[in-house]
């Protein structure tokens, strides 16, 4: 059971940073070493080469997924923070945090 929560919370983790990635190659004030950063995680991850085989059981895709990673790491590294801030919530990574408003209670 453990480790199909982990699974859903990978998948619902690459969900939100698919999103941000998405928005992120879209803005035109994005810097362009991110968007091209981004592109070369993405092309790494469809790409046949790899570091070590995705024939490999779960060793091919944790190398898959670090080097996911580490590349999208680095091409947050180069966003302004606002910015940076700004494409996580437009780009879904909001989704689940503190929602401003009021609350009313209906009797």
């Amino acid at each position: 059971m453990r480790f199909l929560r982990l699974l859903l919370t990978l998948w619902s983790r690459f969900k939100r940073e698919a999103g941000t990635v998405w928005v992120m190659l879209r803005d035109p004030t994005a810097p362009l070493v991110s968007k091209v950063i981004a592109v070369v995680a993405l092309a790494y991850l469809v790409s046949p080469l790899d570091f070590v085989r995705d024939f490999l059981p779960v060793l091919g895709w944790i190398d898959d997924g670090l080097v996911l990673a580490g590349l999208l790491w680095l091409a947050y590294r180069f966003l302004p923070s606002e910015l940076y801030e700004a494409l996580r919530r437009r780009g879904g990574a909001g989704e689940g945090d503190v929602i401003e408003g009021h609350a009313e209670r209906v009797v």
